[in-house]
């Protein structure tokens, strides 16, 4: 196959910065390739097709986890936090943040139990510290964030010699790290020269590649990542998440399909100068950097990636996947607007918003996902179809490419209504694979001033499962300062807290491609003008 000067290789993982305190010691208790993968977001397929088109150039083959019928014990997690500092998240502390982590941790499986301290309790005298001593004694992670007081770090040295996996994050460079079990000797150096100079080469890949992955998540500073990450720990050193294991390879299988049903789609993408420089583009990304795969899609978006995606991902489901829409967290729908008990019509009403008196249904002020919304001037068409009951939604956005051009896109989705009015499934091919997900309408002012809508969904075939939330306003701008409260209450129906949101960007939005199909209907019942 010509290659034309393209590079299939497997991209190296992002090295972590060196501004995180390190002293660490690392063992690796476990072979077996580490799988990529969390919840991602609406757009972001350019991970899977960069993991896919790695297997033509080396396909590993690996084995399966072994499945047992016995119910396992829980994953224990103790995170230590510095007493009162804070976190990059909006002012957020940490302490609060991986509160919130390990609320969000539920949510993945019920057997992830993380307690969270602050590190001025383990010099308490009033019997404390000998709680966390009990808890540590059992834990199979200590995580470990803004620790510095000399004090804590000595009773956290005194106490963590049995704990398996102890992980440290902007802390005191006297606290090791250790992967997969205790070191019996210290090996000087920097973290890399550690690793290398274990004795077993597989072993010190394996853990490289968790420690790059690891520390290259905790960089991006949002949510979840942070729950990633821990996800990561588990995965490599305790035992299966099956979100992860989801974008394991199936070996030669998967190249036997791509070769033998996808032939031709694969080197008219080799050959299209977009499409390579597509695939080159995502093989600089870091696997699990949703930002970087996206941008190099928007960026060389052509017929031929969408076809070749199209054969390999979703018709011939060569990577074998199966992912299915996130369950948790139950989001539950508004009852009531303006007084009166909400039916499927005014719902539909409530998407189409402000169409028709502007140019669009909704702009988005902001949205929980750090993918998805790091794109600006985010615009939302909702709009009736001509046949009965058809209901459309088209999301316009902005991407600033890679040669530093803005560059507006546009998708369109299928809705149907769910059975509770509110709730809605929506469907849409992007880049040639096939997502389904479930809207949910959390609120809506009464005067059409904002609005909060919950979206969890799955790429089946990509073997992707995200979630997340919008906040719209008619402007893009924050609504009132009235009107924070109501807002809060709305997103904590959804499990999210207002640091999390990332703010869009809507200063430049010059000439969007708005417009809907001639034919189209907007309100039934009710619009934004009925104040």
């Amino acid at each position: 196959m010509p290659s034309n000067g393209m590079s299939l290789e497997a991209a190296p993982l992002t090295k972590p910065k060196t501004g995180f305190p390190l002293n660490p010691r690392f063992t690796s208790a476990r072979t077996g390739s580490l799988p990529f993968h969390r919840p991602v977001p609406l757009f972001s397929l350019g991970r899977t097709i960069n993991r896919t088109l790695t297997a033509i150039s080396a396909v590993v083959e690996t084995r399966e986890s072994a499945v047992t019928e016995l119910p396992e014990p829980p994953v224990r997690i103790v995170a230590l936090v510095g007493e009162g500092t804070v976190s990059p998240l909006k002012g957020a502390t940490w302490r609060d943040v991986m509160l919130h982590t390990a609320k969000r941790l539920k949510w993945v499986d019920e057997g992830y139990e993380m307690l969270v301290f602050t590190d001025n309790l383990v010099l308490s005298n009033d019997g404390t510290d000998v709680n966390i001593q009990k808890e540590l004694s059992r834990a199979d992670i200590l995580v470990i964030v803004a620790v510095k007081n000399q004090n804590s770090v000595n009773w956290i040295q005194t106490n963590s010699g049995n704990i398996p996996n102890m992980i440290c994050f902007d802390s005191s460079p006297n606290l090791a790290n250790k992967l997969g079990g205790s070191v019996h000797s210290e090996i000087k150096g920097n973290i890399f020269s550690k690793i290398i100079g274990m004795s077993q080469s597989k072993k010190s890949n394996e853990t490289m590649e968790v420690v790059q992955t690891v520390y290259g998540a905790w960089d991006r500073h949002n949510s979840d990542d942070v729950r990633f990450l821990l996800l990561v720990i588990i995965n490599a050193y305790i035992k299966p998440v099956p979100i992860l294991q989801n974008l394991r390879s199936k070996g030669f299988s998967t190249l036997n399909c791509m070769v033998k049903n996808c032939g031709p789609q694969i080197l008219n993408c080799l050959l299209d100068p977009n499409c390579r420089k597509a695939i080159q583009c995502l093989n600089k990304c870091n696997p699990v950097d949703q930002v970087c795969n996206y941008r190099c899609i928007a960026s060389y978006e052509s017929p031929k990636l969408e076809a070749f995606s199209l054969c390999v991902l979703q018709k011939k489901n060569c990577l074998e996947m199966n992912a299915k829409i996130p369950e948790k967290p139950y989001v539950p729908p508004m009852v009531k607007f303006r007084g009166k008990d909400l039916c499927h019509e005014t719902s539909e009403d409530l998407f189409v918003g402000w169409l028709g008196r502007l140019d669009w249904s909704w702009r988005v002020v902001a949205g929980q996902n750090p993918a998805y919304d790091q794109f600006p001037c985010q615009y939302q068409l909702f709009y009736r179809g001509k046949a009965k009951r058809s209901f459309w939604y088209e999301p316009v956005f902005q991407v600033k490419t890679l040669e530093g051009k803005m560059v507006w896109r546009r998708r369109k989705y299928r809705v149907k209504r769910g059975k509770t009015p509110g709730t809605f499934y929506f469907s849409v091919l992007d880049n040639g694979v096939v997502s389904n997900e479930f809207w949910t309408i959390v609120d809506v002012s009464d005067d059409f001033s904002w609005g909060l809508f919950y979206y969890s969904g799955a790429a089946r075939v990509a073997g992707q499962s995200y979630s997340g939330a919008v906040l719209v306003s008619p402007d893009g701008a924050y609504p009132k300062e009235s009107e924070s409260g109501k807002i809060v209450s709305a997103l904590d129906k959804c499990g999210i807290k207002e640091w999390e949101l990332y703010t869009v960007d809507n200063c430049s939005c010059q000439n969007p491609p708005l417009g809907i199909p001639e034919g189209s209907s907007l309100h039934s019942m009710m619009d934004a003008k009925d104040q």
